[in-house]
């Protein structure tokens, strides 16, 4: 993770420009000649200069004909590298080295172009998407109206909503109105789908609510809140170090997998008012994710293509998520008997215990 093989074919015309803007970003690389009049530069590259250089590069040569860059990762290096041991000195020549606080400030993630590889194929509405997405739904359904924890973390694990998540975050962050849509799509799709289904399945079996399972997913508190806020950090700092999508989606998938599950059970067996708490606790989770992970992503050093728009963005989540916030604590003001947000109202007197 911490180096890349970053190969950078150019036209023979364009050598000593190349050879110039490689320097600056990295101390080990290699030259050979390819056909058609071109020659191709192999770099060692630490992860934290990928995207400078890959920058560097589009500014200079992307409309020029036989321009191409591949990156591939490393997973050693020997002897290492410089780069992988302090920050490179700045393009202005300062040669200062830099402190231990800069060193520990500096960001080890994967380029942007990388990111955007990572999530394409998560983001097209196929078959399998729909299907695994349908299938986890059903799984934690079933685990939670039996009170099977372990079933409900089986269907976490399967449950492929990480890219779309980590889409829209992305997308906000960058501003990238196209990957937004995209991400926002195939969110919506497949959250209507798993809806669907378990809203099927709960008109066929009984569904309890005292199932602590299912009670949970009615009733959103602070502790839920900082619960979505946390995933969407911790999802966000794995995806842009490369960690797997399967591993990193299951902090992903704990927000948003049984609130889902549960809202569909509930409104298929009649429990509407339960089913929208539910809902609740979903938009609720789905808005701090967003949250969260712009600001992890900013922090990482994703830059965006336009401040206004991404700065507008987040805004409009983060008024969102205070006015979310309102509620839940309101809910708490006023007792958590009031029908409006406690799922114990909407039980039986002999069942929850008041009178």
């Amino acid at each position: 993770m911490s180096a890349r093989l970053v190969e950078i074919i150019v036209p023979d015309a364009e050598v000593s420009r190349t050879k110039e803007i490689i320097a600056r970003h990295c101390s080990r690389f290699w030259q050979e000649p390819v056909p058609d009049g071109l020659e191709k530069f192999s770099c060692l590259v630490a992860s934290r200069l990928i995207e400078a250089l890959i920058a560097e590069l589009d500014r200079n040569f992307k409309n020029i004909a036989g321009f191409s860059v591949l990156v591939l990762q490393v997973e050693a290096v020997l002897p290492e590298i410089p780069e992988l041991e302090e920050i490179a000195s700045s393009p202005s020549g300062e040669s200062k080295p830099p402190s231990k606080l800069e060193i520990f400030f500096t960001r080890d993630r994967i380029s942007t172009n990388e990111l955007y590889d990572d999530i394409e194929a998560s983001l097209e509405l196929r078959p399998n998407y729909l299907l695994t997405v349908i299938l986890s739904a059903l799984i934690a359904a079933l685990g939670m109206r039996s009170g099977q924890t372990a079933v409900v973390i089986g269907a976490m694990i399967i449950a492929p909503l990480l890219g779309p998540t980590m889409a829209m975050a992305m997308a906000a962050t960058l501003g990238d109105r196209s990957l937004g849509r995209r991400a926002m799509n195939t969110l919506v799709v497949g959250i209507l789908a798993a809806l669907a289904f378990t809203f099927l399945l709960g008109m066929f079996i009984d569904v309890d609510p005292l199932v602590p399972e299912l009670r949970n997913r009615t009733i959103v508190h602070p502790a839920d809140i900082a619960l979505a806020l946390a995933c969407g950090a911790a999802g966000v700092l794995a995806f842009s170090q490369g960690a797997s999508l399967s591993l990193v989606g299951v902090m992903i998938a704990v927000a948003l997998v049984p609130p889902i599950a549960a809202a569909g059970l509930f409104l298929g067996s009649g429990e509407e008012v339960l089913g929208f708490r539910a809902l609740f606790l979903l938009a609720t989770n789905l808005v701090c994710i967003n949250v969260a992970g712009i600001v992890t992503f900013l922090v990482q050093g994703l830059p965006p293509r336009n401040w206004r728009i991404t700065s507008g963005i987040f805004l409009i989540w983060l008024l969102i998520l205070l006015l979310f916030v309102g509620l839940v604590g309101g809910r708490f003001a006023i007792g958590a008997d009031n029908p409006i947000f406690s799922s114990e109202a909407s039980l039986p007197a002999a069942e929850t215990g008041y009178r």
